[in-house]
């Protein structure tokens, strides 16, 4: 008989995480690694159980996530946004709670592209009278 399984799709800034939810014992993978070794930082282990604390489903499903692009703290919160998803699909119930934490909405904030005759996006060149 074949275990169930809950997906979700989570992005934040460049960052994109895949994320299956399996029953199980409170495992989560980055990547095939745990998530002590793929992410050096405490507080970002606490930003991806997040959704997780808000439902009370810490030790309850073991978490897959393939993770790419951004840095460390954009695929933390593509994650926290794709673990949020996930679990609408185990429970509806949990989107009121889910909702007033506000991790099912994307975060749009992107990196602005930059502009031709600047240096970067906004910043100018130095100027000078002579």
């Amino acid at each position: 008989m074949a275990q169930v399984q809950y997906f979700g799709t989570g992005r934040r800034k460049n960052s994109s995480a895949r994320v299956i939810m399996t029953p199980g014992s409170g495992n989560i993978t980055f990547n095939g690694k745990d998530i002590t070794e793929y992410l050096n930082f405490e507080h970002l282990h606490l930003i991806v159980r997040q959704p997780l604390a808000i439902t009370d489903t810490v030790d309850s499903y073991d978490i897959r996530i393939n993770v790419q692009g951004g840095g460390y703290a954009g695929q933390a919160g593509a994650a926290r946004h794709g673990i949020a998803r996930a679990l609408l699909t185990v429970d509806p119930d949990f989107r009121g709670p889910l909702k007033a934490a506000g991790l099912l909405t994307r975060d749009p904030r992107m990196v602005e592209r930059k502009k031709p005759g600047r240096k970067k996006a906004r910043k100018s060149p130095q100027f000078s009278k002579r």
